[in-house]
């Protein structure tokens, strides 16, 4: 490959991350490498992952209402807390402002961590993901000291399963996790806009893909060495109940069997299975009520069933890169 080729790589590559949606650097909040932040000021409901995004720019340190909530004590319909762990580039209160309202009304305890900053201005889950992984395994420590809990139940999105997930089979979490769900889970690594083929053609591609844009996002890509070890001898341990919630038209990861956990005893459900007219992809998915229903129901089989409505190919696409770069 000429030096030529491999510069419009380079350039292709950061044009098509650009256009994931990774927030600009405008944003006042910042955190310490190495460090996580349980977000406290309360802020509403949203309806989509784009005013999600907004608010929580223009609301550094906000989190949905009711959650984080260190009085909460779990009663016996739902014994275990939730601990909620957000996507790449992104914070407690613009990828949960659906669900955990939601959670929260049916009576849960639910927690929801920034993890995973890097000293990128405001945003956060940038850092290493086993790094990520200790945050995380603090956090349920802590919220299980005072909530009093046994156990916990986690839901990830995106780059939070992942974290989770590691948490869970490889830091001890089995013994103090129920469930697992996880939402357009990258179990296999995604290809982010048929990107990842295209940094495979380079020398060190995760290196690359982490100087373009964070470490966590390199470890996210099909064939990195964290989900190869993560994946290495099976994808679940025992004694957890794993859910993942997926689309095939998810635009990050392809093929969208990578979302699925391989082992047996995992659960996989897919949206377009399930409802046929539902073509809500990667971006749309925490704000999809479909796949907020099938998550309630993951946690709680008493809870309704989801209602199938038609969702167009690419909703949340455009208004999410307006938003991340407004």
């Amino acid at each position: 490959m000429t030096g030529t080729m491999r510069v419009v790589l380079v350039a292709v590559a950061a044009v098509l991350l650009g256009v994931v949606g990774l927030p600009a650097d405008a944003a006042t909040l910042s955190a310490d490498p190495g460090t996580y932040v349980v977000p406290s000021v309360p802020g509403p409901v949203q309806g989509s992952h784009a005013d999600a995004l907004r608010y929580a720019r223009a609301h550094p340190g906000s989190v949905p209402a009711g959650v984080n909530d260190a009085g909460c004590r779990p009663g016996p319909e739902h014994p275990h807390p939730v601990v909620l762990v957000h996507g790449s580039d992104s914070d407690a209160y613009s990828d949960w402002a659906a669900l955990a309202p939601m959670l929260v009304a049916r009576g849960f305890c639910v927690f929801a961590p920034n993890y995973g900053a890097d000293g990128t201005p405001g945003t956060y889950a940038r850092g290493d993901m086993v790094a990520s992984a200790r945050q995380l395994a603090d956090m349920v420590r802590t919220v299980r000291e005072s909530t009093g809990a046994a156990a916990v139940d986690l839901v990830g999105y995106s780059q939070g399963a992942t974290v989770a997930r590691y948490f869970v089979n490889r830091l001890g979490g089995a013994d103090v996790v129920d469930r697992w769900v996880g939402i357009a889970s990258p179990t296999y690594g995604g290809t982010m806009f048929g990107l990842v083929p295209l940094l495979r053609l380079l020398p060190q591609p995760e290196r690359i893909a982490a100087w373009l844009t964070s470490e966590a996002i390199g470890q996210q890509m099909q064939g990195s060495t964290l989900l190869a070890e993560l994946n290495t001898p099976g994808d679940t341990v025992p004694g957890v109940e794993y859910t993942t919630i997926g689309s095939r038209v998810d635009e990050m990861i392809q093929p969208a069997s990578n979302i699925a956990l391989r082992d047996a005893g995992a659960t996989n459900l897919v949206v377009q299975d399930l409802c046929p007219q539902n073509l809500g992809g990667h971006f749309a998915m925490v704000y999809d009520p479909f796949v907020l229903a099938l998550t309630t129901r993951a946690l709680d089989p008493s809870a309704p069933s989801p209602q199938c409505v038609p969702v167009p190919l690419g909703s949340g696409i455009p208004e999410m890169v307006v938003a991340s770069h407004s």
